[in-house]
């Protein structure tokens, strides 16, 4: 048989080099991938193949750490692998051309000038967006169509939700509901860092016509969009009971940061408040209204999906969630992350729903535990494919409480590489192939990751 990584990588392979690691069948090398792999891997050692450590960091100590984690989910339920090649790319955070360039390596599209195409091998995967598509990068509106083409293929394709999107979801949905006290400073908790999203909208669909008529005066634009006066105490007496003291004390704090740095940040941008709430309400009808451009962005979004022993999900887990996860299946986590975000925006927001899409696995954050974990482990997940984590040197694996995660923020967008102190757009996936391999590649690292986990389950 033809040698797989040759045939994957084509000419950017020396012939002198002999990988120690094959890969599995890919399919035909296309020009636009040949022209990606050339362009943003030129000194990339793709055609070496390295045993992907825990960590990152190869020892003796994290080989027997991460063999006698997956030995002991597997002696619960055997591992299973996906019927067919799944393709992660997670955290574009608003840049077209890492995501573009990122589908391309993947060898799962083709572009044909701007428009994007399935290749065959691309019809045979499933790509799986793992969340934050929003914020940071140069192009909201970019990346939003960007998805939109990769739907337009017929690719099948599962769009997960991140926090940043999320946080754009709850701020808008508080302009179309009644306000609570509960629920009325989730327009302003989206902070600063809608800005960028408000400021493009306002330039493509706004700008140059006189706001329409319906948009009231500046006093009542406030009124709209921000909390009342005497929100901290009246959100402090109505979320007691329901959030810690410390909780509400952290809210409390930040929404007052947060009102200061929000109308610094849109002034700057060249926005007053009446174009920002005519904005908002555009927003409101792109996302929301039957036949808005990006009606279709939260519609399509679920919270998770399972492939084999692989869950995949923004973030993280907890051991309330683990425990739904047990009783009902991940299903069921769609459903209601659907019904919470959409009857009650409170309890979504703070509770173990979203901080799937949140976690770090911080004191502060929800915890999970050994017993957690073994209820997943009882189900036959064995691993979580998430984002969230941006990592600067590709892909990373971590065990979280003995549970394997496989960390797939590679930092695409470019100004977040710029903050990291990288250079360029990252462009990179995660596969997990039917073959039984975890394969990770991102520009930023100097071989090709391979995890294959039988061989720990064999091994002595």
């Amino acid at each position: 048989m033809m040698d797989t990584i040759t045939r994957y990588y084509g000419d950017s392979m020396p012939t002198a080099v002999e990988p120690a690691i094959r890969l599995p069948e890919l399919g035909t090398t296309t020009p636009s991938q040949q022209a990606v792999l050339q362009r943003y891997f030129p000194n990339h050692a793709l055609r070496r193949m390295e045993q992907w450590a825990l960590d990152n960091t190869a020892s003796d100590e994290n080989d027997i750490a991460l063999a006698t984690a997956l030995r002991s989910g597997h002696a619960l339920k055997q591992w299973r692998w996906p019927k067919q090649p799944v393709l992660f790319f997670s955290d574009a955070h608003a840049d077209a051309d890492a995501f573009a360039a990122s589908l391309i390596a993947s060898g799962g599209i083709v572009e044909d000038g701007q428009q994007l195409r399935l290749s065959d091998y691309g019809k045979k995967a499933c790509f799986v967006i793992g969340g934050d598509c929003l914020d940071k990068g140069p192009s909201n509106l970019a990346l939003l169509r960007k998805i939109r083409q990769l739907l337009d293929t017929g690719a099948k394709v599962k769009l997960l939700a991140g926090n940043h999107d999320i946080r754009l979801l709850v701020g808008l949905r508080t302009l179309v509901r009644p306000r609570t006290v509960l629920s009325e400073h989730f327009f302003l908790r989206m902070g600063p860092k809608v800005v960028p999203l408000l400021k493009e909208v306002f330039d493509v669909y706004l700008s140059g016509n006189p706001l329409p008529h319906s948009i009231p005066d500046e006093a009542t634009c406030r009124q709209r969009l921000m909390p009342r006066d005497t929100w901290p105490q009246a959100f402090a007496d109505a979320a007691r009971g329901k959030l810690s003291d410390e909780a509400i004390a952290k809210e409390i704090a930040g929404m007052a940061k947060k009102r200061d740095s929000f109308e610094q940040a849109y002034r700057d941008a060249g926005l007053d408040l009446r174009q920002v709430y005519a904005t908002a309400q555009r927003c409101v009808d792109l996302f929301f209204a039957p036949g808005g451009e990006f009606s279709w962005f939260f519609s399509k979004m679920k919270l998770s999906y399972r492939a084999g022993s692989f869950l995949f999900i923004h973030a993280g887990l907890d051991d309330n969630v683990a425990d739904l996860l047990k009783k009902k299946g991940h299903r069921h986590l769609n459903k209601l992350f659907r019904k919470q975000h959409s009857d009650d925006l409170f309890s979504f927001y703070y509770g173990a729903v979203n901080n799937t899409l949140r976690t770090k696995y911080r004191k502060t954050d929800l915890p999970l535990s050994k017993k957690g974990v073994k209820k997943v482990n009882k189900l036959g997940i064995h691993a979580i494919m998430h984002g969230h984590r941006n990592q600067t040197n590709g892909q990373r694996l971590m065990l979280r409480q003995g549970l394997l995660h496989i960390e797939g923020d590679i930092t695409m967008d470019r100004n977040s590489r710029i903050k990291e102190g990288l250079s360029g757009l990252g462009v990179g996936f995660t596969l997990i192939h039917p073959s039984g391999k975890v394969i990770g590649i991102s520009n930023d690292h100097h071989a090709t990751r391979v995890l294959e986990p039988a061989s720990y389950l064999t091994w002595h």
